[in-house]
């Protein structure tokens, strides 16, 4: 196999605080090729979200490395955009404008004024939101801010996708319907995407592979499950299919049997 397009490579992270060290991840190994969706998934605690900034560049690596494309991970850049559960847009700032601060600062230099704005309304139609362009965010619910801040990321062609839990603040039908968004931006991009979640199904709709944690802390991969769903995916098709069911129950099993999170008392 050709060497993987990002590779996360012995990966460990420690904080210290008061005179006391916290491991959080130990010797963490994924390599993810171009192209793939791949989900992370564990009980809370259990460090996937230190994971995810570590990728972006937001916390610093302890041991090990993070290879991105031939070049080492040490610091935030545009070629890793990050899509959190909050949709952190800028409330004085219209949906266009929002997306357009990200692209004058990606490309400022790269595009002219023209093409920017065709750019920025290439990715506003991408999520669906061109309509609501010269809305600011107050006026907009949930599943629409959320994908704006999509918009936002994929405006600025980041090398990888990084998702962190982004629609576990919305209703299960607007989480649906940004589901399958994604899908199909997926299947139109081929592009990257490394996503936390703490949802089974999400993972197995969405994911090629699903990276499950063990419980922290010193939480590394316990098991990689491949996802052998052909593409593309169509969720009411996939609720009786032979594969669906298999690939939900073996996370489950790894969960909530071989790595049930315990109480502390």
């Amino acid at each position: 196999m050709n060497k993987a397009y990002l590779s996360i490579e012995a990966l460990g992270v420690s904080f210290s605080k008061s005179g006391r060290v916290s491991e959080v991840l130990r010797g963490v190994d994924l390599q993810v090729q171009q192209g793939e969706f791949v989900s992370i998934i564990g009980h809370s605690g259990c460090g996937k979200t230190t994971l995810l900034n570590v990728v972006a560049g937001l916390v610093p690596i302890t041991t090990g490395a993070v290879i991105l494309d031939h070049q080492a991970v040490e610091a935030p850049g545009p070629d890793r955009a990050v899509v959190f559960q909050n949709h952190s847009l800028l409330p004085w700032l219209s949906v266009y404008d929002n997306v357009k601060l990200a692209v004058d600062k990606v490309f400022g230099g790269k595009k002219s004024g023209k093409q920017r704005r065709e750019w920025v309304l290439h990715n506003l139609a991408l999520v669906q939101m061109t309509h609501a362009k010269d809305k600011r965010p107050a006026e907009l619910s949930g599943g629409m801010k959320q994908r704006v801040g999509i918009a936002r990321a994929l405006a600025m062609e980041p090398k990888v996708l990084l998702l962190d839990e982004p629609f576990g603040a919305l209703d299960a039908l607007t989480r649906a319907h940004l589901q399958d968004s994604v899908m199909d931006i997926h299947a139109k991009l081929g592009n990257t995407v490394l996503m936390i979640t703490h949802d089974v199904d999400e993972a197995v709709l969405l994911s090629d592979r699903i990276v499950m944690m063990t419980n922290g802390p010193a939480a590394g991969v316990g098991e990689v499950l491949e996802v052998p769903l052909p593409r593309p995916r169509r969720r009411l098709e996939l609720a009786t299919h032979a594969d669906y069911i298999r690939s939900r129950s073996r996370v489950l099993e790894f969960l909530y049997a071989r790595h049930a999170l315990r109480d502390v008392a």
